[in-house]
């Protein structure tokens, strides 16, 4: 195995849990979730091989694979119809090791926000999922969405205010 495949393998082993997750939550599928995802690292090692070849360059490697993600989850639903929030029964990403009492506490919250986010503007979702969920950067969210620092700041914002507001 080359260096290039190994540098590949560690930038998958730390963002294929947090690809997943983003896709995911925009997909009412586990099984389509898991085909895009793999659908994204195979985009993102052609492009990765491209960029170490002299073409272009990467700058920001987990901000260019929340893009093809984006992108990929776009082109999934142009092809089959809308896209779905996840549902609440759905708690794979969890995976609590803590006691009864905690797991069932969790879960309850879980299902309530899941049911909240359903509730609120894709943009407000998007901007939460990525910032809060996979845990990005504001300048790293911007790069994902195409947008400013400032303008992530003021949808984030507006996020959690319409978020904290349906969870009153």
């Amino acid at each position: 195995m080359d260096s290039l495949q190994q540098e590949f393998e560690k930038i998958y082993d730390e963002y294929i849990e947090k690809i997943y997750r983003f896709v995911f939550f925009k997909i009412n599928s586990r099984e389509i979730a898991e085909d895009i995802t793999s659908e994204v690292f195979l985009r993102g090692w052609k492009a990765f091989q491209k960029s170490k070849q002299g073409e272009k360059e990467i700058e920001n490697l987990p901000a260019f694979l929340y893009q093809i993600a984006r992108n990929t989850v776009a082109d999934f639903c142009r092809k089959n119809g809308e896209l779905k929030v996840v549902s609440a029964e759905h708690n794979e990403i969890i995976d609590p090791q803590p006691g009864v009492e905690k797991k069932a506490e969790v879960d309850s919250e879980i299902e309530n926000i899941k049911l909240v986010m359903s509730d609120i503007k894709d943009e407000y979702r998007e901007v939460i999922t990525l910032r809060y969920l996979n845990d990005l950067s504001t300048i790293e969210v911007a790069k994902v969405l195409g947008k400013s620092e400032g303008a992530v700041r003021v949808s984030l914002h507006r996020a959690l205010r319409s978020l904290k507001k349906k969870l009153a």
